[in-house]
């Protein structure tokens, strides 16, 4: 047990049995947390553990009311901390000698932690991530519909996925995923999980391509959503997104969620359109000495 009520464990069923709940009770703003602690908890069960990582929750009042995680790869993913919160936890994983590469985290939590780690190991801050999060309200289906159909993906699909994958990507600029499809770990990716959905045409061509993660403490995110530029402009991916949220409600899910880039005001408006209502905004910062 740390000071201000803060329990931290290395074993991810320890961290489980008391934050699961918690992480469970606001699963869109929890996405994150839930989907990167149950690929932990899977790859432990598969006997792919990765090696240290570290969890940790803090408790007042006989409840969670915050958690942070560290993974193997050394990202911290936080829930909402208040500033006195994150200088505090800054301090002690310091203090035990963790050391992070980067936070991720709602965009004040994210930057008051990145402040606080500054000042106490030295550590420069460099912004890379700035994200919209939404959450699905009412669907709708775009009007006029483009013609075609959604169709999930299957074992003979996967070289066209990996391969525009590999696309979105370089659009996005993710270097990291990019290295590991081109080394052969698609597995080790962030796509390695996802259930992959296609819109074909009329005559079975796909003509985008949209994700989801299983249904995870009642939320299931959509990532990525992907039009190749020679195809965009004809609502393809609105189809793909409508398809694939309403696969994710008819499988269980409570929350379905979706990050967007806050400088592409079209997917944006896309994304209302179809129902998503923007409720929170992440950031990312990595840390170098």
């Amino acid at each position: 047990m740390l000071p201000d009520d803060w329990y931290l464990t290395q074993d991810v069923d320890d961290f489980l049995a008391r934050a699961g709940g918690f992480l469970s009770s606001r699963p869109a703003l929890h996405n994150t947390a839930l989907t990167d602690i149950e690929k932990l908890r899977a790859d432990r069960a598969a006997g792919r553990d990765a090696g240290v990582r570290a969890f940790g929750s803090f408790e007042a009042g006989g409840e969670v009311r915050a958690i942070f995680y560290l993974t193997p790869r050394g990202r911290l993913g936080l829930t909402p901390l208040s500033a006195e919160q994150t200088d505090t936890l800054a301090a002690r994983l310091a203090g035990l000698g963790h050391s992070p590469a980067g936070v991720v985290a709602d965009r004040d939590s994210a930057g008051a932690f990145a402040e606080s780690w500054r000042r106490h190991t030295g550590a420069a801050r460099e912004l890379f991530w700035r994200t919209h999060l939404h959450r699905l309200g009412t669907l709708t289906a775009p009007q006029p519909s483009p013609e075609g159909r959604g169709r999930r993906t299957s074992s003979k699909d996967r070289e066209q996925v990996v391969r525009w994958c590999r696309e979105f990507c370089v659009d996005v600029g993710e270097q990291h995923s990019i290295d590991l499809i081109d080394a052969g770990s698609w597995d080790d990716s962030r796509f390695g999980d996802r259930h992959f959905t296609w819109w074909e045409s009329p005559e079975g061509t796909p003509v985008a391509m949209a994700a989801t993660t299983s249904v995870v403490g009642g939320m299931v995110r959509v990532d990525p959503v992907y039009t190749p530029a020679r195809l965009r402009g004809r609502g393809y991916a609105g189809a793909v997104t409508v398809e694939v949220s309403r696969s994710a409600l008819a499988a269980g899910a409570t929350d379905v969620v979706l990050f967007t880039d806050p400088d592409n005001p079209t997917s944006n408006a896309l994304y209302q359109r179809i129902g998503y209502v923007r409720v929170a905004d992440f950031a990312g910062y990595r840390f170098s000495s």
